[in-house]
């Protein structure tokens, strides 16, 4: 049997890797795509959570820029992760694996709500979990919802799947000679002001010894690779004290 680097991760995407590029808000070819990747990691034995973000429908920041109110945007931004969440979920399920989407608002006509222990036994008995609709609360990314998930059940890493290599000291699309980060750690990303998570997400990770691999999910075959021990992508690490 191959060896992995772990058993259980957390798998964040962002809402704009589901658009197409013909303007839709989700790619059905996409989420097929990814679909096939996740269940290459669940038929070889890693349990595998999910948080989807939901900026290719709404961002709640961005309305309430526009003047709506910020906690009824962040609220319309949360609504926004379910829909993706139930859409992976029907992607996944049609290629015959177990789902299970959990939200942290209570809609129980279409999902669970979030309970750790019962996300636990979901990935225990080899159920994806798809974790939905945020920690819950205005104010809060979906990327601080991931750490915070990824911490409630243990994963031993958190990815988080871009649309580039890696780490980068600006946008590489904008600027040509940004500097790639292979390896840094928490501290240096957050003192750097990083565009890689808000800070809240960051600290998170740090504070509880969670390594977290930035990574581009267009690259086909790259989680499951990553998992085997090839490095792709930056990590990020607590890092030690002198």
């Amino acid at each position: 049997m191959t060896n992995f680097i772990c058993q259980r991760i957390l798998l964040k995407l962002s809402g704009e890797a589901l658009m197409s590029e013909k303007g839709g808000s989700i790619d059905a070819d996409i989420l097929k795509r990814l679909a096939g990747e996740i269940k290459e990691l669940c038929d070889a034995g890693i349990q595998v959570g999910l948080v989807v973000g939901g900026g290719n429908i709404l961002r709640g920041a961005q309305k309430a820029s526009e003047g709506l109110d910020r906690v009824t945007g962040d609220q319309m931004g949360m609504l926004a992760t379910v829909i993706n969440a139930l859409a992976m979920q029907d992607a996944l399920e049609y290629l015959g694996l177990q789902v299970r989407v959990m939200s942290a608002l209570k809609i129980n006509q279409v999902c669970e709500d979030f309970i750790r222990r019962r996300a636990v036994r979901h990935l225990e008995k080899g159920r994806v979990v798809i974790f939905a609709a945020g920690t819950g609360n205005p104010f809060f990314t979906t990327d601080s919802a991931a750490s915070l998930r990824a911490i409630e059940i243990d994963a031993q890493l958190m990815i988080k799947a871009t649309k580039v290599k890696g780490v980068y000291s600006a946008d590489p699309e904008k600027v040509k000679d940004a500097r790639f980060y292979p390896r840094l750690t928490y501290d240096e990303a957050l003192d750097q002001r990083l565009n890689v998570m808000d800070a809240t997400a960051l600290v998170l990770c740090r504070d509880n010894n969670l390594p977290m691999r930035v990574m581009n999910i267009f690259e086909q075959g790259a989680i499951m690779r990553l998992m085997q021990g090839e490095d792709i992508g930056s990590l990020i690490e607590r890092g030690t004290k002198a």
